[in-house]
């Protein structure tokens, strides 16, 4: 399941995102794309970027420190032949993003 944390992007931020942005639109509000966690770093994906392989994130901790930051794509896929690759960025802590939805779609046995 995913983190239910959501931050608004400080305007100045907004600003600095969009012109970093390919396509020059950015989301005022972010969800976090980690597994559910309560403590530590939250990530919001603001867009890809036009380098291959990266992402601007904005990343936050509670109310007191937010930023904008570059991050490489995680290189993990799901295991199988048409293994789906993860959406989040390189090192990332908890689940993968298709583990994560495994384990939404579940069902009980």
């Amino acid at each position: 399941m995913r983190c239910t944390h959501w931050r608004w992007v400080p305007l100045d931020l907004a600003r600095e995102a969009r012109e970093r942005s390919a396509a020059e639109c950015v989301d005022r509000a972010v969800q976090c794309q980690l597994s559910a966690h309560d403590d530590g770093e939250h990530y919001g994906l603001l867009d890809d970027l036009g380098e291959y392989g990266t992402a601007l994130w904005l990343r936050w901790q509670e109310r007191i420190e937010v930023g904008l930051v570059v991050l490489p794509d995680c290189p993990v896929v799901a295991p199988g032949p048409d293994g789906e690759g993860c959406c989040l960025f390189a090192d990332h802590t908890e689940l993968h993003t298709w583990e994560d939805t495994l384990e939404e779609v579940s069902c009980p046995s």
